[in-house]
């Protein structure tokens, strides 16, 4: 499978993404590490570094406040749609999260998620195993599954 390229030329503006994060689900018997926390925000950097570099996505700051109340509620992707209502609020196109589900120190899953604020329909799902917890194999993970199913394509 070939990587993915850019388009020759941009014709439409960058949609606008509100993105929130990336969240650990432990499944293992260790509690979560502050190297895996530290991981999170590592790969939180990376997608919206990736993404942007396209051309076609730009991120939309999240203010204290609204960080406050998505804080406060359920997480997103199980709140019954207030991730769409986050997005709205936020004057993004889309609403995108990420998950790593921890079942051990060598089993782990990356998985991302982006849906479109105007419909409420997702619009990108991709899941990859990584295997190892260290830095290298969560941003090897990440970076292997945005260069070959970037969302958009």
């Amino acid at each position: 499978m070939a990587p993915w390229s850019p388009p020759a030329t941009a014709e439409a503006s960058p949609q606008l993404v509100a993105f929130v994060g990336f969240r650990i689900i432990n499944d293992s018997m260790e509690p979560v590490s502050d190297d895996e926390k530290n991981r999170a925000q590592l790969l939180d950097a990376l997608l919206k570094e990736k993404l942007e570099a396209t051309g076609r996505f730009k991120f939309v700051p999240i203010p204290d406040s609204m960080r406050s109340e998505i804080d406060a509620g359920p997480f997103i992707g199980e709140c019954n749609g207030c991730e769409i209502d986050y997005g709205r609020k936020l004057g993004a196109d889309l609403i995108a999260w990420g998950t790593v589900q921890k079942v051990s120190n060598l089993i782990l899953n990356l998985n991302v998620y982006m849906g479109s604020v105007e419909t409420g329909q997702m619009t990108y799902i991709k899941s990859v195993d990584i295997r190892g917890n260290t830095d290298t194999s969560w941003t090897k993970g990440l970076g292997w599954m945005l260069k070959y199913y970037m969302p958009g394509n």
